[in-house]
């Protein structure tokens, strides 16, 4: 077993390492060149044609989901602990620089993943039960021909079991964690019934998703819809009112992000092993792995949708990484910094998680306060990842043994989370986010391979629009 996590250890260490998100971002770089930087030039086009329609309803048939539906259910596997816990460690371990370099991998990941989107739109088909299907695993068999199947199997044994760590144990332990929190801090009796509290949350989320999951894909994005507005607005809003509340300090905490990122030990005290390669590799690692830019998981909710027009839908994959990176992770990022809770913690590992979140929260509304927003934020954050994750598990599993596979897939996935909610699965959890990244391999051979495809059908679209 030590031989094994060795091993898992290494390979981790590449898949989230400076080669790969060197590859991950200079893949972002390459396709904005060659479809023009759209996520610039196009500005006012996506935006008006994604946040512009957020509220316009939609209609869907058998097994589609609208346009909107999609976007939630991408976004709400996308928006999740990554967004709080992996900001702030990022902060933590890789210097206010970090922040900076986070926002540069999202600028080009932008059209990476509107690459995604557009090819799982254009090379999608139906199932028996008529859903559609989507994601790399089906534009690699379907735009790259048969002989690179295999390359579309890999992806989705690498998706299928991926998801019950990255998609299911992390986020239910967060969300059992945050709850135990609030319940000591209301209750220090509370703290001799840990695993009670844990077992209970876990069977809580464990039923609401198989609720959900029993209805398909369309309860799934009708759920979603509600539930990742909802979330980002209460996030937001809360994230504003620490800001505002040190809002003098905001131009100082600008400022240390843009020093941070070329000379991250003159902000951070000196704190030792601080340095531009790691303040990169923290930025644009978690930056990814908040995103998902590249990985190829949003593509497969993208690929249920109404629209038949696969650029049209491309732009909200632009939309989902300015809203995950540029918004959400930005304002954790400023609650962390404005609030102070950073400051004396640089390189302190036990300092890089939910903990310095909760205090900047707290340095304004208080400790129970603050320990019951970063609660409610991760209840709604890591269970809209739960039912987004469920989704892409049961395609990849799909994909490889039909349909009949995707019922017993489901019933597992609903018994992992009650036992994610009370184990410590650290091992299935390191497991899982090598898996994770190794996912990106497949799909960014997609990517580059059917690049041409995706620069024919952008700029056949925008000269449509001229004529």
């Amino acid at each position: 077993m030590e031989q094994f996590m060795k091993i898992n250890t290494a390979v981790n260490g590449f898949v989230w390492g400076p080669v790969m998100l060197a590859l991950l971002v200079g893949t972002g770089i390459y396709l904005s060149i060659a479809v023009g930087f759209i996520q610039f030039t196009k500005i006012g086009y996506w935006w008006k044609n994604t946040i512009g329609k957020i509220f316009k309803k939609g209609e869907a048939g058998d097994g589609e989901i609208t346009p909107m539906q999609a976007v939630s259910t991408a976004l709400a596997s996308t928006v999740g602990t990554g967004n709080i816990a992996g900001v702030t460690g990022a902060i933590i371990l890789g210097g206010p620089g970090a922040v900076f370099w986070m926002w540069v991998s999202a600028l080009f990941g932008m059209v990476t993943k509107f690459s995604e989107v557009t090819l799982a739109v254009k090379y999608r088909e139906r199932n028996e039960k008529g859903d559609w299907c989507g994601g790399p695993m089906y534009y690699i068999k379907n735009g790259l021909g048969p002989k690179w199947k295999w390359l579309g199997i890999v992806f989705a044994v690498l998706g299928a079991i991926a998801a019950f760590g990255i998609g299911n144990i992390a986020q239910v332990n967060s969300i059992a964690d945050s709850v135990k929190s609030v319940a000591i801090a209301f209750n220090e009796d509370a703290a001799n019934k840990e695993m009670l509290i844990c077992l209970i949350t876990g069977i809580c989320v464990a039923i609401f998703v198989a609720l959900v999951l029993l209805g398909g894909v369309k309860r799934i994005g009708q759920v979603t819809e509600k539930l990742v507005p909802g979330m980002a607005v209460i996030y937001i809003v809360c994230a504003l009112v620490v800001v505002f509340a040190n809002i003098s300090a905001v131009p100082g905490v600008f400022a240390s992000i843009f020093k941070g990122a070329f000379n991250p030990a003159a902000v951070t005290g000196g704190a030792a092993g601080m340095s531009i390669k790691l303040a990169m590799t923290k930025g644009v690692g978690r930056g990814v792995f908040s995103n998902e830019a590249g990985l190829g998981s949003a593509p497969i909710a993208h690929a249920a949708t109404s629209e038949r027009n696969p650029v049209k839908q491309g732009l909200y994959g632009i939309f989902e990484v300015f809203m995950d990176t540029i918004v959400i992770c930005t304002l954790t990022s400023l609650v962390v910094l404005c609030s102070g809770a950073a400051d004396g913690n640089y390189g302190n590992n036990a300092a890089a998680g939910v903990s310095t979140t909760v205090a900047g929260f707290s340095s304004v509304f208080g400790a129970k306060a603050g320990s019951v927003i970063l609660a409610v934020g991760l209840l709604l954050f890591a269970t809209s990842t739960i039912l987004g994750w469920a989704l892409y598990g049961t395609r990849c599993a799909e994909f490889l043994f039909g349909s009949k596979i995707i019922r017993p897939y489901q019933i597992i996935f609903c018994l992992v989370v009650v036992a994610g909610a009370v184990a410590d699965l650290t091992l299935v959890w390191d497991i899982s986010d090598t898996l994770n990244g190794l996912m990106s391999i497949p799909n960014l051979i997609a990517l580059l391979l059917l690049s041409p495809v995706v620069i024919k059908v952008t700029k056949e679209h925008f000269a449509g629009l001229r004529k």
